[in-house]
């Protein structure tokens, strides 16, 4: 009874905070302030002021990661309605995700030679260009660390959605396909989130390049370790 006392109030936590940032991001509009990365702050801090653990708060917070794959599977919906502008564009799409999976695994290597991140690290960053739940599947089959893969992708989400609209703009990138592509490939699902804000077709192509960043990222993966490993 006490664990589904908790497992409740931590669910209940999760969803006040994200519902009460999502009124402010509404009213406001700026990237930062997308309730996603202002939510998860809010949590953290929670935890680390009562001292709380993240394995306490996860007997609730499993229920909501549970939700995480209906979730990807729902932008099958848009996608759907949109289909006839992704045939369109196969070509682009499929190349322009290609380049977005190779300059994000290459850029991640790089950054971490950098700064002299052990081999282990670096198996870790490599995924951060997939969406979550593959990315960790990726790591762990290289010999990364799971939880840590997971963390650099919600870095690189993060990332993306704060400085991404800003890139479109400097860049002058209006079409759909553009800002799709840009945000699906750059910041995974919270990507797709910004992209429904432009518009449907930005959002089924920005969940296409999301799905076909994992793909290709699970092949590409082992063949950037055999690259620059081996």
């Amino acid at each position: 009874m006490e664990t589904l006392s908790v497992a409740f109030f931590f669910i209940a936590l999760t969803f006040a905070a994200y519902f009460l940032l999502n009124l402010i991001y509404i009213k406001f509009h700026y990237s930062f302030l997308m309730p996603a990365l202002t939510a998860t702050f809010i949590i953290v801090l929670f935890l680390l002021a009562t001292g709380i653990s993240y394995d306490t708060y996860m007997i609730g917070g499993e229920w909501i990661d549970r939700l995480l794959g209906p979730a990807v599977v729902s932008l099958a919906i848009p996608l759907y309605k949109q289909r006839k502008l992704v045939l369109d564009n196969v070509v682009p799409v499929l190349a322009g995700i290609f380049v977005g999976v190779v300059t994000g695994m290459s850029t991640g290597i790089a950054l971490a030679k950098a700064f002299d991140f052990s081999h282990l690290l670096i198996l870790s960053v490599l995924p951060k260009s997939i969406t979550t739940p593959v990315a960790m599947e990726v790591s762990e089959q290289l010999g990364g660390i799971p939880s840590l893969a997971a963390v650099f992708v919600m870095i690189a989400g993060f990332t993306g959605i704060i400085l991404g609209p800003a890139f479109l703009r400097l860049l002058r990138i209006e079409s759909a396909i553009g800002i799709g592509m840009g945000l699906g490939a750059s910041a995974h699902g919270i990507g797709t989130a910004k992209a429904l804000e432009y518009g449907p077709q930005e959002a089924s192509i920005s969940s296409v390049a999301m799905s076909l960043s994992a793909v290709f990222g699970s092949f590409l993966a082992p063949v950037f370790v055999w690259i620059f490993f081996l």
